[in-house]
């Protein structure tokens, strides 16, 4: 491990397309300057993705794990990045998930999570029923996780009823139906992950990560709901110092419906 003096930043984003949306990505590097940027939903295969920003910003160790036009994911760094890793958890090599351990040993993992449809019946919807299939395999790979470990990323489940903006409205609605919090519920107990969110704004505080596009300002009503999140094992947990959600990312040019948050941990 590094010396205690030493700090790592990570920040998560879904970004909705990164070539999109290159104004805001860099624009929030150049705010915030997070250590690692796991991004999520990148939507580029791995020959377009534009390098050319990150070196520019000093993000030049890179893992990605791209699709043309759907999902993706990639996770940029100032610091070493090793041992790349993938998963198929959605069991259909969709790219929703690449891994990387840091030359300290901590394993980062950057996943999206399927949203699942629209209806909330895994016998009436086969996304709905992947999307459980997905967090079950994750619970498995996490049962047997013994490496110090931040899985961050798009998790697409709002667990807590006040992760959102109407815990009776959304109740019949896929992200926080029951049988979803349950399963993320199962996920958590696996590996005793310590949702760092959560930790610094404990609920019943409101703590949103993504609000519709359908809402022309989303803080007119601000029904938002946290999708997006960062887990840590119980030692990397205890070192966590700081944890922010960039709401205001939520209203720059051409956003993306999801914020991004970062977590800092004095390693």
């Amino acid at each position: 491990m590094p010396s205690p003096n030493q700090t790592l930043s990570i920040a998560t984003w879904n970004i909705n397309s990164v070539r999109f949306r290159l104004d805001i990505v860099e624009r929030f590097l150049t705010e915030h300057s997070p250590d690692i940027l796991c991004l999520q939903e990148t939507k580029v295969i791995d020959n377009d993705f534009p390098h050319a920003l990150f070196d520019r910003l000093g993000y030049t160790h890179r893992v990605i794990c791209g699709q043309k036009m759907h999902h993706g994911v990639a996770t940029l760094s100032k610091v070493p990045l090793t041992e790349e890793r993938r998963f198929d958890w959605q069991d259909n090599g969709e790219a929703r998930h690449i891994g990387a351990r840091l030359a300290n040993g901590l394993l980062i993992e950057n996943v999206y999570v399927p949203a699942g449809g629209d209806i909330p019946d895994p016998a009436l919807n086969p996304k709905f029923a992947q999307k459980l299939a997905f967090v079950d395999r994750m619970t498995a790979w996490s049962e047997g996780l013994r490496d110090d470990t931040v899985i961050v990323g798009d998790f697409n489940i709002a667990p807590l009823p006040c992760d959102v903006w109407s815990h009776k409205a959304l109740l019949n609605v896929v992200s926080h139906t029951p049988v979803e919090v349950d399963r993320l519920d199962g996920l958590a107990a696996s590996h005793d992950w310590v949702d760092v969110g959560r930790t610094f704004i404990p609920a019943p505080e409101r703590l949103y990560t993504w609000w519709s596009y359908r809402n022309a300002d989303h803080t007119v009503n601000d029904r938002g709901r946290r999708l997006d999140h960062i887990w840590a094992s119980p030692g990397v947990a205890r070192s966590a110092t700081a944890f922010e959600v960039v709401e205001d990312a939520r209203n720059w040019g051409k956003p993306s419906d999801h914020v991004p948050q970062i977590a800092t941990f004095a390693l």
